[in-house]
């Protein structure tokens, strides 16, 4: 007799508060970003956040079963992620915005391997695409309509919106890489990963922020508040590695698509945190464009299944 299949394990209990507390973490990542640039520039911030990161966990976690041709790529693909969302940022991007504008990387994804990985582009994704490409429209008639006052726009500004696109689709750069590495050395460890990769962005952010810095804010961090630096601790050591292995070990647990869509919490959380921890205001263009990000998320991540639902229902 065959053995019966094992039944999923349901999302309940620990593994649920897991899903919960990294939507959490990650919604309130932007927040963190955006406090501890008040006493960091952009590239010390980042030059710490991978510090955090790496230590003392490069000191107990063992170098992943990859080579450096994979491990540097996709360092430098975080060092122009963040080095961009910082900058932007720093430039009039707010945080409740910045957690909806990170989430176009799924669709900068999809366009990156169809062009580099021949991957094909099913239903949903074109639909997800059209609408993701009407809510970026009302983030650029929102920028458009404000003119020359940032205020009118929410805070934003053209500049800051472009580079938070750029970062998206660095970290859809990212993406592709570790998928790469994966079908060149499948069964890598992904903690592994993510530690060593991090010592990768520490040294081009530190020269970045040597060279491009104001001599007057170079030893700036030095008189850091408290409060900024815990802001770089939770960017290092909970929103890059302990939220990370969480999720991958919610993914070892569970199938990726039961998984996956909590992660259309992210800019919900990012949205509140940023509207009730620093006072930001989210005009009405923005609400738009933020429906139409998050409704082309979700379509993407449950349009498949209806899909074969609605089939299935329609030849019954």
């Amino acid at each position: 007799m065959r053995a019966a299949a094992a039944l999923p394990v349901p999302m309940v209990g620990r593994d649920l508060v897991a899903a919960l507390g990294v939507v959490v973490i990650w919604g309130l990542n932007f927040v963190a970003m955006k406090y501890s640039l008040r006493d960091f520039t952009p590239f010390q911030l980042g030059t710490f956040r991978y510090v955090f990161a790496v230590l003392p966990l490069l000191l107990f976690v063992k170098r992943p079963s990859l080579s450096w041709r994979w491990l540097v790529p996709a360092g430098l693909a975080q060092f122009g992620q963040f080095g961009l969302l910082f900058v932007a940022l720093q430039l009039g991007m707010t945080a409740a915005l910045a957690s909806v504008l990170m989430q176009t990387q799924v669709f900068f994804t999809t366009l990156l391997g169809m062009v580099l990985l021949h991957e094909r582009l099913s239903g949903p994704l074109r639909a997800g695409l059209a609408l993701a490409a009407m809510g970026l429209a009302c983030f650029a008639l929102n920028v458009a309509t404000a003119g020359s006052a940032p205020s009118a726009a929410g805070g934003i500004t053209l500049a800051s919106l472009v580079l938070n696109l750029f970062a998206a689709l660095m970290w859809a750069a990212s993406n592709v890489i570790a998928r790469r590495a994966q079908a060149a050395q499948p069964g890598y460890d992904p903690l592994q990963f993510v530690v060593w990769m991090s010592l990768v962005p520490i040294l081009p952010f530190a020269l970045m922020a040597w060279w491009f810095d104001p001599v007057a804010s170079r030893w700036a961090w030095t008189h850091a508040s408290v409060g900024a630096w815990v802001g770089v601790a939770y960017l290092g050591w909970f929103a890059t590695i302990a939220a990370y292995a969480l999720w991958t070990w919610l993914l070892k647990r569970h199938p990726a698509n039961r998984v996956a869509p909590f992660s259309l919490g992210v800019p919900v959380i990012g949205l509140a945190a940023g509207m009730l921890l620093l006072g930001e205001r989210v005009s009405p263009w923005q609400w738009a464009g933020s429906a139409f990000v998050v409704a082309a998320l979700a379509v993407v991540m449950f349009g498949g299944r209806l899909t074969v639902r609605l089939v299935g229902a329609m030849r019954r």
